[in-house]
């Protein structure tokens, strides 16, 4: 919820899973949120993170590993891990 500023006022924002976009419930114990450090040239950290959380479902299904390296690629992370023509 937004006030007229276009702030949000909620109490509680729920996170989305990055991989699938599902709402990460509360009680969902097996989801995980990963901060990768954003670093400059000269592989020094810069203080900034990109943050991916995965839901339970992706985790139990075993493609948690999958759904980060094509997250870090598509943000430019990593180079060729990910094709979806495999």
């Amino acid at each position: 919820m937004e006030n007229e500023r276009g702030e949000l006022v909620d109490l509680y924002v729920p996170r989305k899973c990055s991989a699938t976009g599902r709402i990460i419930k509360a009680k969902d114990h097996a989801s995980v949120q990963i901060s990768i450090g954003k670093v400059d040239e000269n592989g020094r950290y810069t203080g900034e993170n990109q943050t991916y959380a995965l839901c339970g479902f992706v985790r139990a299904m075993g493609e948690s590993d999958d759904s980060l390296n094509r997250l870090t690629q598509k943000d430019g992370f990593l180079k060729g891990v990910w094709s979806a023509s495999r």
